[in-house]
Formats: structure tokens, C-alpha cells, sequence
């Protein structure tokens, strides 16, 4: 993560599994730095809700895919430039 760009937000967002298999996923803010993303899952990974779901997930090797996720964007660029298809 490039905390040090000007051109790029970090979005935190936060996702648990309901019955029958639907996703909630909720957006938790959009921060300037990567370490301003951090200090929020660190404020609210204590709190009701998250703290069943406390860890910072990453896609490529956690299997289980509840916690919270930092993802960083390019501002002012498309991010689904080739649409998308329902499989």
C-alpha cells in the first residue's frame, strides 16, 4: 500500500456471513493513508458486531473472508472499465 500518494484513498470496509449465505458487508470509511485505515479497525475491532469479526483479512491467503478489509484506490480512475458479468 502506498500511503505516501496523494492520488490514492484507502476504503475500509467490513463483511460477515448471514444465513443462508448472503453477505453483509459495510463501509467503514475512506482514509488518506494506509495508517490511517489501520487506526480505524483498531478503533472498531473492539467494538459490538466487529469484535466477532476483528481480523484484518487478506483475500490471498485468509480462507475465512469475515473481518475487515483495506483496499486501496486510485482516485479519479475507473475501476470496472470492462463492466462486469453474473456467473
Amino acid at each position: 500500500m502506498n500511503s505516501q500518494s496523494t492520488n490514492t484513498v484507502f476504503v475500509v470496509q467490513h463483511l460477515h456471513s448471514l444465513l443462508g449465505g448472503n453477505e453483509d458487508i459495510k463501509l467503514i470509511g475512506i482514509y488518506r493513508s494506509a495508517k490511517s485505515a489501520q487506526a480505524a479497525v483498531e478503533r472498531l475491532k473492539i467494538q459490538p458486531g466487529f469484535r466477532d469479526y476483528p481480523r484484518l483479512i487478506n483475500p490471498d491467503i485468509d480462507e475465512d473472508e469475515q473481518g475487515f478489509y483495506i483496499d486501496e484506490y486510485t482516485l479519479d480512475s475507473d475501476h470496472w472499465p470492462l463492466g462486469f458479468v453474473t456467473i
